[in-house]
């Protein structure tokens, strides 16, 4: 997945995500567990066009610390999930 960086400020980044709207939402989700999260969410230019572009804002950590620690999340919920259906066969 490539991520381009659009706009990086202390407590803002702007990024376009080569990916699609089901990863976005799991993403800006969990991104909301985050106490220092004040603004995560995505657009695109047109619903069937274009690539997700996220906002994220945060109050005292960097976002790109707290976009890293989400991934950690998501990964290991991942993970967890593989492991339950693999024990459900």
């Amino acid at each position: 997945m490539k991520l381009t960086v659009l706009e990086s400020k202390k407590n803002k980044l702007h990024l376009e995500v080569d990916s699609d709207h089901t990863f976005c939402n799991v993403l800006k989700k969990e991104l909301w567990n985050d106490k220092d999260v004040h603004v995560s969410g995505y657009y695109t230019e047109h619903i069937q066009v274009g690539k997700p572009r996220f906002i994220i804002e945060t109050s005292d950590k960097s976002p790109f610390d707290v976009l890293k620690d989400a991934a950690k999340r998501l990964k290991k919920q991942n993970a967890q999930f593989v492991d339950a259906f693999s024990d459900a066969k």
